[in-house]
């Protein structure tokens, strides 16, 4: 029995040497990828490649081979034509993956737009208090260009009056507007008269237009009886009749974007802003579906042709201009105000400039959230032609923006001109010319 042992201890050797060498991924002979460095490490002694990187031409070898237009198993990446592999290191969260632009470009900063703008969108009610308030409040719009604020938020009857009366009380009363609020709660039998009754009390105190109307009407507000209250009930006919016969606007927001009302995976591009704010999720059927309510937004418009409307964030229509066109070129009434879609104008910013050429009629500067700090990003991406540059919020664009370079024409009526125009209660006077 002696004479068999080396024979097998020779075989298992041979054994354990072959499953080694024939590792998943691994080359005969190749040499083994050592692990990866710690976050922070330098380069290999000697100044070399970090230990383990192999070939020039990819290193390992091997993948998973996929149909052309098929996506890579999870947890892969395509490395060449229809052929998939795994980093060699730990992939990064898409909270951590943070690099660094190599692109070597002069910045045009702008810290101040160019012509004084309105803020068709600006959310300041807490800062229409006080006098105090209210000069804190025209020193952060100096400083980045604004001429004037229109508060949007939904303010009416005592509220309403008391905002009006500190701004009439100040040297800045040509430089804030307030817009009222509508109430939708109890929609039904009675509700109509009182509204009307209340927004005709609300513009003779000096409010020059409805809004912000926000994306609850349409979305989850319901009628008296239970039933959800749709954006073009017949119901609430007698309030944007009246806004005509006021000749005032309406800012109304429908829906949010459509990734929105997505399933919440992987192929949804806002799905880190999803997974931070769960108060923005509208996929499940307690909720209407987006296209939904764009069709009650759309048959609204078309009802009340003698109404302006004015469809915040672009009408949520900023990944689709071909939509946008058709939704202006069927409703002479609609405008569209561009707050909160600066990431969808810098990214297509040869399309965008085309459109806001032909529609430079139709569209108003809006901001929404009012932090100083984020305006000058909207001035650069409208003002200048510069390429490449990071956006203001990572959750909302992983992408860059580049500059529409717009015509100083286009730039003064989306400032400034188109919202004068529309709406009698600004300032008809006063701005560059």
């Amino acid at each position: 029995m002696r004479t068999l042992r080396l024979p097998i201890a020779l075989l298992l050797a041979f054994i354990l040497s072959s499953f080694v060498v024939a590792q998943p991924g691994a080359q005969p002979g190749a040499q083994q990828p050592t692990p990866a460095p710690a976050p922070g490490a330098g380069p290999a002694p000697g100044g070399g490649p970090p230990q383990g990187g192999g070939r020039g031409r990819g290193g390992r070898g091997g993948g998973v081979a996929i149909q052309p237009g098929e996506e890579c198993p999870s947890g892969m990446t395509e490395w060449r034509a229809d052929n998939c592999r795994a980093p060699e290191f730990p992939a990064p969260s898409i909270v951590d993956y943070r690099p660094h632009s190599t692109v070597v470009a002069t910045p045009h900063m702008v810290p101040k737009a160019k012509y004084g703008a309105v803020d068709y969108h600006a959310h300041v009610a807490g800062m229409l208090t006080s006098q105090e308030s209210l000069a804190a409040f025209m020193k952060q719009l100096d400083s980045i260009g604004v001429q004037l604020a229109l508060s949007a938020d939904n303010m009416s009857g005592e509220r309403l009056q008391r905002a009006l009366e500190v701004v009439r009380n100040s040297p800045y009363k040509d430089r804030v507007r307030i817009l009222t609020g509508i109430s939708f709660q109890g929609v039904g039998p009675g509700w109509a008269e009182k509204a009307v009754a209340q927004l005709e009390a609300d513009i003779k105190a000096g409010a020059v237009g409805v809004g912000e109307i926000g994306k609850g009407l349409g979305l989850s507000t319901k009628k008296a009886d239970g039933t959800r209250l749709k954006l073009d009930d017949p119901d609430l006919d007698p309030v944007w009749a009246a806004a005509a016969r006021l000749n005032i606007p309406v800012f109304i927001h429908t829906a949010d974007p459509p990734e929105f009302f997505s399933p919440l995976d992987f192929h949804n591009e806002r799905w880190l802003e999803l997974a931070l704010f769960p108060d923005r999720r509208w996929m499940t059927d307690q909720y209407p579906k987006v296209e939904e309510l764009f069709a009650e937004r759309n048959r609204l418009f078309k009802k009340h042709p003698k109404t302006r409307f004015v469809a915040a964030h672009l009408a949520w229509h900023g990944n689709d201009y071909g939509r946008l066109a058709k939704l202006f070129e069927e409703n002479p009434n609609v405008y569209a105000e561009l707050g909160a879609v600066l990431y969808d104008l810098g990214r297509q910013p040869r399309a965008a400039r085309e459109l806001f050429i032909k529609y430079q009629d139709r569209l108003l500067f809006g901001k929404d959230t009012f932090e100083p700090s984020e305006f000058p990003y909207y001035w650069r991406v409208f003002e200048t032609a510069d390429e490449y540059f990071d956006y203001y919020r990572e959750y909302h664009a992983f992408w860059k923006l580049y500059g529409l370079d717009l015509p100083d024409a286009v730039l003064k009526k989306i400032y400034y001109q188109n919202a004068v125009r529309i709406t009698p209660g600004l300032p008809q006077s006063g701005w560059p010319r």
